[in-house]
């Protein structure tokens, strides 16, 4: 990992605007990521939660604003972020082990496509601290959906990078993976900056820091708790409630 410069967000995203063809899916959003943020993206279906992802990794240009990762761009930054999909597409008959999948986190830093061995002891690091160290040699199909996950996020790890991106990352493991899988999370944060989308907010208060509600605008809120009423007005719809301690105030918590 670089060395961090905590007075500059680790993202930094600035009236920024996006649609699809004529269709406006984010408006003059206005977001600070700080370091060892810990951030849940919440939002309904067509929001702009994975266009504003997206726009974060590089992967699409805002037609109108600003994206800064690290105070450079974000194809500059791209290495330092590490980015685990909702779904990870792969052939379950294709014999791939676990360590050659963490090691393609290492693609960007090899020569030529050709792993060194400080490529694989890099991998090895991020097995361990999965609490998959013995894994490597195992088939990525073998494992359960929770071992996949992890195995996905040390993928994310060995890339050495200092923000872990994650979309929907429990939609399907079961819920003592799901335990662990933030037992895994809260660890990591005391080393880098964490966001990560999801549907299920029940857990906010007991692990992320800030919640960002992603609907059209991007609204923050200082930790935890969401009323009835105000997921009702945002969403119009029915999301899994999360209390609500203490008052919001514009620019969510305050970091000093």
């Amino acid at each position: 990992m670089q060395k961090i410069d905590t007075l500059i967000p680790d993202v930094q995203i600035k009236n920024l605007s996006f649609s699809y063809d004529q269709n406006r899916v984010l408006t003059d959003v206005n977001l600070d990521i700080h370091h060892l943020d810990s951030i849940c993206i919440v939002g309904p279906n067509g929001g702009g939660k994975t266009t504003l992802i997206k726009c974060i990794l590089g992967l699409l240009t805002p037609e109108q604003g600003s994206v800064t990762v690290f105070g450079k761009s974000p194809e500059q930054a791209r290495l330092r972020m590490g980015y685990v999909p909702q779904y990870a597409t792969f052939d379950p008959y294709f014999p791939i082990s676990v360590m050659e999948v963490v090691c393609m986190g290492r693609l960007g830093n090899s020569h030529g496509g050709r792993f060194s061995s400080a490529d694989r002891a890099q991998a090895v690091a991020a097995l361990e601290q999965v609490d998959l160290g013995g894994y490597g040699k195992r088939s990525f199909s073998a494992l359960s959906g929770g071992q996949r996950q992890r195995v996905l996020i040390s993928r994310a790890l060995a890339s050495g990078g200092d923000l872990l991106i994650l979309d929907e990352p429990t939609a399907n493991i079961d819920h003592t993976a799901e335990t662990h899988f933030f037992d895994l999370l809260g660890s990591l944060n005391k080393q880098m900056t964490i966001l990560m989308v999801t549907h299920e907010v029940g857990f906010a208060s007991t692990f992320f820091k800030r919640i960002a509600c992603v609907n059209n605008q991007v609204v923050i809120h200082p930790t935890s708790e969401l009323t009835g009423e105000l997921i009702q007005n945002m969403y119009g719809g029915d999301l899994q409630m999360i209390r609500h301690d203490h008052r919001c105030c514009e620019g969510g918590h305050s970091h000093e």
